[in-house]
Formats: structure tokens, C-alpha cells, sequence
């Protein structure tokens, strides 16, 4: 899981951190490659639905970004825009939720 600041599709340290640990695990593992990788973008529900649709694909997208510049290969990486809606943390319309603002990141090695 990647969190983001409210209304931002930046990686903040912590952000960066989680991906270099997912990405050194990987590599840590003699014989362990990834197989496939599947990126979901949130948001919360604070703002138009519109523009967090799109913010959630940013998010995504720096996810992405930041595994294939440590290597992963990015022809096995699939990205989905989520905006407001499967929100970790229920909420109602906006609300500012750290919870639900993040990218959800799943690894499939072989």
C-alpha cells in the first residue's frame, strides 16, 4: 500500500521507502522474478468525482513509474484508475480520508 497527501500524486519519503523495500524483497530472493504487477489508484471523496477519477490514475501512474525506474519491467505492469469509489475507509462525500488516499500495489512473482 502507497499513501499519498490530500490532493497530491507525488511519493513522499515513506511512499518511496514502501517501494524500495517491495522492490528489495524481490530481489533478495534468489530465483524470485516478478511476474506480473496490477496497480490500483484511490482517492478519497473530497473534491469532484471527475477530477479524482483522473487523480487516481496519476497516483497509478507514479506508482508505476517509481517500480519500473528500480528495475521492475514495465511491460508487466497493469495501472487502474479507482477515484472515490472502493474506499478503504468509508466515508461520506468529501471527506478528507488518509486511509483511502493510496495506490494498492500487488506483486506476483515466480
Amino acid at each position: 500500500m502507497v499513501y499519498f497527501e490530500w490532493d497530491r500524486a507525488d511519493l513522499t519519503s515513506q511512499a518511496a521507502a514502501v517501494i524500495d523495500q517491495a522492490v528489495a524483497n524481490i530481489n533478495g530472493e534468489a530465483g524470485c522474478t516478478p511476474n506480473s504487477v496490477s496497480i490500483a489508484g484511490h482517492t478519497d471523496t473530497s473534491g469532484a468525482s471527475a477530477y479524482n477519477q483522473r487523480l487516481s490514475q496519476r497516483r497509478a501512474d507514479v506508482v508505476a513509474n517509481a517500480l519500473a525506474a528500480r528495475g521492475i519491467d514495465s511491460s508487466i505492469i497493469e495501472e487502474e484508475a479507482k477515484g472515490e469509489t472502493d474506499l478503504a475507509k468509508a466515508t461520506r462525500d468529501g471527506v478528507r480520508e488518509p486511509l483511502n488516499r493510496r495506490s494498492e500495489v500487488v506483486i506476483t512473482v515466480q
